[in-house]
């Protein structure tokens, strides 16, 4: 089971930039229905768009909802043990809110995050949760 950061996410719509094993685990995943995406995606896409900084062919909206209808998408649920859980990561972690209520989301629902972010990926290999370089 696996959960995608919004840049695995936007690469993996697109079709673009991803790692052999990255596209391996998520087509695995989605055959199984074990394929998450967290709502803190569809808001940093969102923000992304409005602020001019990811360009897309359609709107947001119609973009999140084709991103998260594929098969085997499920939606990460953002409960309140996720938001207290992001509030005290342990260890060393910078303070955006976006990774870590995905980081959270991980940890909470014991999956396996893909991601590009190094900060993300040093933080998996300290230990805190298994990543997986996209």
């Amino acid at each position: 089971m696996i959960l995608l950061d919004t840049c695995a996410l936007i690469w993996s719509v697109n079709r673009d930039r991803l790692s052999r094993e990255a596209v391996r685990l998520i087509e695995r995943a989605g055959s199984r229905g074990a394929l998450y995406l967290s709502p803190v995606s569809a808001w940093e896409i969102g923000v992304l768009v409005s602020r001019g900084r990811l360009s897309l062919q359609v709107p947001a909206e119609a973009y999140i909802a084709q991103a998260f209808g594929q098969p085997g998408v499920r939606v990460a649920a953002l409960t309140p043990e996720v938001a207290v859980r992001a509030s005290t990561l342990p260890g060393e972690l910078h303070e955006d809110p976006a990774d870590r209520l995905l980081i959270s989301t991980a940890i909470v629902m014991g999956l396996r995050l893909i991601t590009r972010d190094r900060r993300i990926l040093d933080y998996g290999a300290a230990g805190y949760l298994p990543v997986v370089r996209c």
